[in-house]
């Protein structure tokens, strides 16, 4: 490993030098066990603690299939399915493991009693198997991480649609939280130059999804001067809508939960925000009846903002704590367009705000390949830029999923990997200077 990490280091090693490193038989990566699967059994949900599920563990180095590489990890990211797969809700992950490993003698390699997480990296290809062109080694790339096999027809029009779509690093093992990582080489996407390797490892995940449920035509297709209201806007996901609405023309109704959270919105150059807490905003009455006067009034206050106009777009992920909020505020004709339902995903709502004012509902998961690649694109431009708040050590997994699980951060929590310090991989520094201050808007906040 340390020959791997000085060349990549060193800045300037040839493509083929890197194609002739050797490789360890073993390398470092964040699990969990399948013999633990139980261990939080009569657990609530809040007080279930990653780290007490998630291990470093040396494991062995995965063989190399066709279309796949194997890559360096210099820094990778935490995703909210880092949390559901350490506290094992709604299912242990191992169920997808062993339904993959089904599907032919390659993914069975996936069904193994531990499973390396992650659904994010930044890093260095090393090897590519058998019918890949585009990639080499020696390539700086970052991952997104949709896995499908593009087998069915389906999947041709839009990639998500596969039968066989996954979620690399959740659904499937040998995920990004590790010092190496296999992926299918159609997950690779250019390393912004201008990034370093925790920075450039953040923005996969969140930005592809923000993309396609925002921008995207499968999801709420947003245009100039559409009202768009962003629950959890300065976090992992929130953060990256909030730039897509203000980069887009629209007007972001930022929701937030505390002073803090609402200055860095209001820094990246939203003008409408809602502390919720602040303003004690409280939608259910008890574990199982909603408020709708507390629906009502989160309704007034948004149009008190927005001088009288209810949303056109409402951002929805946290799920079941705020949905039926969601449903009602939308304007007629409106849209809610949800993913991850991090509170619960049993969502309720009253269906005649839906149905009588003509609302629609459009579930969005991740993003397709060409999604994808323009949200990468516009990192490259510096016209959307990482939220990282804070990075930890790959020791120190746990304790970030932790952070993530109690929603103690900030925009994203990056890992680094083989990376032994921030600041690292930057190849483009005037292009970087350019943007300092929003590359580094959401650091120590």
């Amino acid at each position: 490993m340390k020959e791997i990490l000085d060349a990549i280091n060193a800045g300037d090693t040839a493509p083929d030098a890197f194609g002739s490193l050797a490789l360890p038989t073993e390398y470092r990566a964040v699990t969990v066990h399948a013999d633990e699967t139980a261990m939080f059994e009569g657990v609530s949900t809040r007080e279930k603690d990653p780290r007490r599920s998630l291990h470093l563990d040396s494991v062995p180095v995965p063989p190399l299939g066709p279309g796949e590489a194997l890559v360096a990890v210099m820094a990778s990211a935490i995703n909210y399915n880092t949390v559901w797969t350490s506290i094992f809700e709604p299912v242990p992950t191992f169920a997808f493991l062993r339904k993959y490993g089904r599907l032919s003698s390659l993914t069975k390699r996936h069904d193994l009693p531990y499973h390396v997480i992650g659904s994010d990296l930044a890093g260095v290809v090393l090897r590519t198997g058998p019918g890949v062109n585009r990639w080499r080694p020696g390539d700086e790339v970052v991952a997104h991480c949709l896995s499908v096999e593009l087998e069915d027809a389906a999947g041709h029009d839009d990639t998500m649609l596969d039968p066989e779509q996954r979620i690399w690093g959740f659904e499937t093992n040998f995920g990004g939280l590790a010092e190496l990582a296999l992926v299918k080489t159609n997950q690779l996407m250019p390393k912004p130059a201008h990034l370093s390797w925790e920075e450039a490892a953040c923005p996969g995940l969140v930005n592809s999804t923000a993309y396609r449920q925002l921008v995207s035509k499968n999801g709420a297709a947003m245009k100039q001067g559409d009202i768009v209201l962003v629950w959890g806007a300065s976090g992992g996901l929130g953060s990256y809508a909030t730039q897509y609405a203000l980069n887009g023309g629209a007007i972001p109704v930022c929701v937030v939960s505390s002073p803090q959270k609402a200055d860095i919105c209001r820094a990246m150059g939203a003008e409408l925000v809602v502390d919720r807490t602040a303003e004690g905003y409280r939608f259910w009455s008890d574990p199982s009846t909603q408020n709708p006067k507390e629906w009502q009034r989160f309704g007034a206050r948004i149009r008190e903002l927005t001088g009288g106009e209810d949303p056109d777009i409402v951002f929805e992920h946290p799920g079941r704590e705020t949905f039926g909020a969601s449903v009602y505020v939308a304007r007629r004709g409106g849209t809610v367009v949800t993913c991850a339902s991090t509170s619960g995903y049993l969502h309720e709502y009253d269906n005649r705000y839906l149905w009588m004012n003509l609302k629609r509902i459009i579930g969005s998961h991740f993003a397709n390949y060409r999604e994808a690649w323009e949200a990468n694109r516009l990192v490259q431009k510096g016209r959307v830029h990482p939220t990282l708040s804070r990075t930890y050590a790959l020791a120190e997994a746990g304790q970030a999923a932790f952070d993530v699980h109690r929603n103690l951060h900030q925009g994203k929590v990056g890992v680094l990997c083989l990376a032994p310090e921030e600041g690292l991989g930057v190849r483009d520094s005037a292009l970087r200077e350019r943007y300092r201050s929003a590359i580094e808007r959401f650091r120590n906040v």
